[in-house]
């Protein structure tokens, strides 16, 4: 690997694709008709859905590999974004997808 940290870079960033692409697909959502036992529902389009829960085989992975130990860094990452000039389009994109998945 490179000193800068680029081949590290772009073989997250491969392994990441390759994890989605076998992985639950949809527009995840907090769904459910009991709120002390949400479900977590993906949207396939066309007005298809699937209980992730119900589709672990294909999703177990994903969630164990973005699990909360991921805040910290992308949390850094964006601050590193942040004070970038200029703002990198990238960071924005990730932050402003994340903005509106997130709850508040």
């Amino acid at each position: 690997m490179d000193a800068s940290g680029r081949d590290e870079l772009l073989v997250a960033a491969e392994a990441l694709e390759q994890l989605a692409a076998v992985s639950t697909g949809g527009d995840w959502r907090v769904g459910g008709l009991l709120a002390t036992r949400p479900d977590v529902v993906a949207d396939l389009g066309g007005g298809s859905t699937e209980h992730v829960a119900e589709a672990r085989a294909g999703s177990a992975r994903w969630i164990a590999a973005l699990s909360p130990a991921l805040a910290a860094p992308l949390a850094a990452w964006l601050r590193s974004a942040a004070r970038a000039e200029p703002v990198e389009a990238e960071a924005l994109a990730f932050a402003r997808a994340l903005r509106r998945r997130l709850p508040g």
